[in-house]
């Protein structure tokens, strides 16, 4: 019970300095592995595994380092002072671990995908990881009083309010981009709540999952583009409330809890498995080759599996009166499936429609992958 208490650190005129050495960094990458784990399926919030794996105090002296006094010396490209200020080798261990999780995510299982493909597998199991952090923040209660009751029923409305109020499909504009970098860095040191989730309720967590996945291969450029404007929201967002959110915790744990698991339950219909999801296409034009040229050859050879959420096609030849084949110019289109609209229903019951066909054995399969999951991370915290 109340495992996940957080007491501030011994408060002093500058957080205490970076004990990392060298023979822990693999631990350290290790457990930043498993933190980015945690952050990209939403479920398990970051800052709960860093609960999990004794280094949640760590973490916040670590954020508390990057400091007025460490901004000024490193735009006064007084860089060696500044790097000396802030805890910098527990961060690059941490991260190195962190970013390797988002690759893992991206490019070898690609959950962006298989949202798509398999969404009654993919969203049971998120479904069930949320159930799962719960019952963990249900039993990580102190005391529940009326006043713990309130904060759980406002929390409840809130939840239900920000998902009515966030339409099915929102805007990639880099502002939107970078509210949304704000907000979900919030979780990494918020146990309990998971900064994907949020991601998902904002209908931002696809769309952050395919622009990392860019990186790396040739679409690295845009992908970097498409990134820029959440790492910046999300280092605002850290700046802003890492001090506000651990004294909340500090100072009224049980009530900061009590509106974690309202919001949780007010908002976890959004991931409901079994929906019915309305597509819209959206094709652009982002390249235009000749008839000979490669990738052009292997469009037209190997056409595109349309049932992902983005793919590239042969669009319009420009030139198609052209005397000669290999002088024709052609478009070639990335097509978006963009979701518009979602309707969760009960299979066979409730909101379901005539000629549905769920797959209602993977989204309760994967629900209960998801609950055993959570229930295996808080066996692991006795060890």
């Amino acid at each position: 019970m109340g495992w996940l208490v957080v007491t501030e650190p011994e408060q002093t005129s500058t957080p205490p300095k970076d004990t990392t050495t060298f023979k822990e960094a693999p631990f350290l990458a290790l457990k930043g592995f498993l933190m980015g784990s945690a952050d990209i399926v939403p479920g398990v919030s970051g800052g709960t595994m860093a609960l999990i794996v004794g280094i949640y105090e760590r973490l916040l002296n670590a954020i508390k380092s990057v400091n007025g006094n460490f901004i000024k010396l490193f735009f006064t490209l007084k860089w060696k002072a500044a790097f000396k200020e802030i805890h910098i080798f527990f961060l690059a261990f941490l991260f190195l671990g962190i970013f390797s999780a988002l690759a893992f995510f991206t490019k070898v299982v690609p959950l962006q995908v298989y949202m798509f493909t398999h969404p009654e597998i993919v969203y049971g199991l998120f479904f069930g990881l949320i159930v799962g952090s719960i019952y963990i923040l249900i039993k990580a209660l102190e005391r529940f009083t009326k006043t713990e009751l309130l904060m759980l029923v406002l929390g409840m409305a809130f939840g239900i309010w920000i998902v009515s109020l966030v339409p099915a499909d929102t805007p990639e504009h880099p502002a939107f981009v970078f509210l949304s970098g704000s907000i979900a860095i919030c979780a990494m040191i918020l146990p309990g709540i998971s900064g994907s989730y949020l991601l998902l309720i904002m209908r931002k967590y696809d769309y952050l999952l395919s622009e990392i996945g860019k990186l790396g291969g040739v679409e690295t450029v845009d992908g970097l583009i498409g990134l820029l404007p959440f790492v910046l929201g999300a280092v605002v967002g850290l700046a802003a409330f890492s001090r506000f959110l651990s004294w909340l915790l500090s100072k009224y744990h049980s009530q900061t809890i009590a509106v974690l698991i309202g919001f949780l339950i007010g908002s976890l219909y959004v991931i409901w498995p079994y929906q019915h999801r309305d597509f819209v296409q959206r094709a652009e034009v982002t390249q235009v080759e000749y008839m000979n040229h490669p990738k052009v050859q292997e469009l037209m050879e190997n056409p595109p599996n349309t049932n992902l959420p983005e793919y590239e096609r042969i669009g319009e030849i420009r030139n198609a009166d052209s005397t000669f084949e290999e002088m024709k110019q052609v478009e070639i289109e990335t097509v978006k499936n963009k979701l518009i609209k979602s309707e969760p229903f009960i299979p066979g019951w409730l909101g379901a429609k005539p000629g549905d066909d769920p797959n209602v054995w993977g989204g309760i399969i994967g629900m209960l992958v998801g609950v055993i999951l959570v229930g295996g991370l808080d066996r692991l915290r006795d060890k």
